[in-house]
This record gives structure tokens, sequence and C-alpha cells, in this order.
């Protein structure tokens, strides 16, 4: 059986590479998605914790991020489609929401 310093650092490397995904990529549903990954590695710390300590306080936390993580998404895909119906491209560069 592993141990939870596998787990904790699998999730170091995971939120590493959404963090670097959003601060380097410039598309919109790329960033979109490292922000959704850097969710998903928290949530696995979370429940390496929870498994670890034996507690169920870590799961029901990961079961209600999970959810808010479902509705974020459908309001982050929301904006995206909206930003490509007005300018025709999801490339952040391009997105200027302050012009009069």
């Amino acid at each position: 059986m592993l141990g939870i310093d596998w787990y904790l650092a699998l999730s170091a490397i995971l939120f590493c590479i959404g963090m670097i995904g959003v601060l380097i990529r410039k598309n919109a549903i790329v960033i979109f998605m490292c922000v959704e990954l850097m969710l998903n590695a928290v949530n696995l710390s979370l429940i390496s914790f929870s498994s670890h300590y034996g507690n169920i306080d870590g799961q029901i936390l990961v079961f209600f991020a999970l959810a808010v993580a479902a509705a974020e998404a459908v309001v982050g895909l929301a904006i995206i489609i909206a930003i490509f119906r007005n300018n025709l491209s999801v490339d952040i560069s391009r997105v200027n929401l302050l012009r009069w």
C-alpha cells in the first residue's frame, strides 16, 4: 500500500502543472482545464489526508468541492462561449472587456 507522501507528491505535481498551464497558456479553454486540474489536485490531497487520519470530514468536503466545481464549469463555459461569440476567438490576449 502506498503511503500518504506519494499521494501528496502526485497532488503537488498536478497542482504545479495546472498552475504553470494557467500562467503560460493563452487559450481560455486550456486555462479553464488547468484550473480544474488544480482543483482536482487539492481534492486528491484532501482525500489522502482523510484516508490517512481515518476521518470522513475530508471526503465530505471533497463532495461539496466537486458540486461547486460542476457549477463553476457551467458558468465558466457559458462565459467562454459568450466571449467566443463576440470575438470569434478564445484567445485571452485578444479579449478586451473594458473597452467602450
